[in-house]
């Protein structure tokens, strides 16, 4: 990857709708070259996928949680079945395996607290082998980035 990779790696973060022809010209290249370095760096896999991002206040899903979880036993069959289950709840947008007091670390994004509780309620605490969660809730975004400086 060469420094004209990496600019173009930051453009299209920053915008993926821009046109092969709007990128050749920050670049300076042809809009074949810039065409072939993306198709190249997708084959890489380094770029992985393209997505939208949503305004999640404009869906009704700006009450943020980060909910820490423990299960009550660390065996992989239950780890997995754990994983399997929580990938499943479409408020969870992301779940990371942590080291520390805690074994989970959910965020959550819902409506308001009162979606939260109801979430809490009939979704997650039924699943299985949950020893506890622990609760925290966003006041502010200081820092929200999907890109990467490569």
């Amino acid at each position: 990857m060469d420094a004209i990779d990496k600019k173009l790696l930051l453009l299209l973060q920053a915008d993926t709708k821009k046109t092969t022809k709007e990128l050749s010209l920050k670049l300076n290249l042809s809009v074949t070259a810039v065409y072939e370095r993306i198709k190249k760096l997708e084959r890489e896999g380094i770029i992985d996928k393209y997505v939208v991002l949503l305004n999640r206040n404009k869906i009704n899903k700006g009450f943020v949680v980060f909910c820490h979880l423990k299960l009550l036993q660390h065996t992989k069959e239950l780890i997995n079945q754990f994983e399997k289950e929580v990938v499943k709840l479409e408020e969870v947008l992301e779940c990371f395996h942590v080291s520390g007091d805690y074994d989970y670390i959910l965020k959550i994004c819902v409506k308001n607290m009162e979606e939260y509780r109801e979430f809490m309620v009939t979704k997650l605490t039924n699943l299985q082998h949950i020893g506890s969660t622990h609760s925290t809730f966003m006041i502010g975004e200081v820092k929200n980035t999907t890109a990467f400086t490569v």
